[in-house]
């Protein structure tokens, strides 16, 4: 079995989707992107397609060590996110080939279902509450939504309070019994995140998503140490060896590597496998499509110590395409009392609707379909803001 093509697809509403054929039939899906940088992701997968075309798609590891150490310069977004579509799809063409799901082939699954959990809230959080109950209507028990908008190096005690009343209308309108996170987003600096931290101890987040900036790892373990609110982080990081220096400087209590960005399934799982050692929980980033959360899924079927994971179904991104739009048979995506069911067909579980892919990708490119970008936030002094 030898790689014999590659191509990619870019679907509404912010997606890049890839699709490897080997020279015996064999078909394996990845979704290779950076929000909002598709076009130059995908002029990385073509280039690195020139090192995999006519390789061994079952020879996972090598392809990986080629790809990450054979040009030199690795690591970052874009060719990190390269390798980790490919890596996805050569995982799904793997275990279509052999008639079994991704986890069969790491291990074995630990759990039959996963826990989920669905965004309430947009960049300026409006309605919270009531967007949470619709949630757990729809069967999540576990939800997340940004806690502020833009920040600077200090802000009034009013912006603090709009911070915490936002969060305890939610916390009121779901009860004790149901998971709140709250996503930083990276917005605020050191000393207005300890502030916010002392503020919401009483909501009982079950976590805090991006405290500070990845950039500012070394200020984890002081603002873990302020508060018994769980800190998450690193969506923003690539590869085990971001992660060694985080779990290295302590403060963290869940990694948040996303499969489609750290470097691809089995990367992820080794990361996960270096956090288990630190006594770290995983809850996989995945704000992205059907591909990607099923990889993550994958992941999470044999991963002892994941948590919970992100489901992008009804996110405020998704316009134009929702996470089933792609996809033959969506029951997996639906949760029931907060939980999934880890897809168990061969390769990543799920069937992609090529047509579908095919119609989408040539529509936007016929009528020149911008990408999405993430918006510009100015603070009121004219100066950039972190979104």
């Amino acid at each position: 079995m030898k790689v014999a093509r590659g191509e990619l697809f870019a679907v509404p509403p912010r997606w890049l989707f890839l699709r490897l054929e080997a020279d015996d039939g064999t078909v394996g899906w990845g979704e290779p992107i950076v929000e909002g940088r598709a076009a130059t992701v995908a002029t990385a997968v073509e280039e690195l397609l020139e090192y995999v075309v006519g390789t061994d798609p079952r020879r996972i590891e090598d392809t990986f060590q080629t790809l990450y150490r054979g040009g030199f310069y690795r690591g970052g977004p874009i060719l990190t996110s390269a390798i980790s579509g490919i890596e996805q799809a050569l995982w799904d063409m793997k275990a279509r080939a052999l008639g079994v799901p991704v986890y069969e082939l790491l291990g074995g699954p630990v759990r039959e279902r996963m826990r989920v959990y669905a965004w309430i809230g947009g960049d300026r959080p409006h309605e919270a509450s009531a967007a949470a109950r619709e949630r757990l209507e729809q069967g999540y028990r576990a939800v997340k939504m940004n806690a502020s908008g833009e920040a600077g190096y200090s802000e009034p005690p009013a912006f603090v309070e709009a911070v915490v009343a936002r969060a305890e209308a939610v916390r009121e309108a779901v009860g004790p019994q149901v998971d709140l996170a709250l996503d930083f987003h990276g917005r605020v600096h050191t000393s207005l995140a300890a502030r916010l931290l002392d503020a919401l101890q009483a909501v009982a987040p079950m976590f805090v998503e991006e405290p500070v900036l990845s950039e500012h790892l070394d200020a984890l373990p002081e603002l873990a140490r302020r508060t018994s609110i769980p800190l998450a982080t690193g969506e923003r990081m690539y590869t085990r060896w971001g992660f060694r220096e985080l779990l290295q400087r302590g403060g963290v209590a869940i990694v948040q590597p996303d499969v489609s960005h750290a470097g691809g399934i089995w990367e992820t799982r080794k990361i996960a496998a270096m956090a288990e050692a630190y006594d770290v929980a995983l809850a996989p980033h995945c704000p992205l499509g059907p591909i990607a959360l099923a990889s993550a899924l994958q992941v999470d079927a044999c991963t002892p110590n994941a948590l919970i994971q992100e489901e992008s179904f009804g996110i405020h991104y998704n316009a134009g395409g929702e996470v089933d739009t792609y996809v033959k048979g969506a029951d997996w995506l639906i949760p029931s009392d907060g939980y999934v069911t880890v897809p168990d067909g061969p390769g990543l579980g799920i069937e992609i609707d090529e047509p579908a892919v095919r119609v989408a990708a040539e529509r936007a490119a016929r009528e020149g379909a911008r990408d999405w970008r993430n918006p510009i936030w100015r603070l009121p002094d004219g100066s950039i803001a972190e979104w």
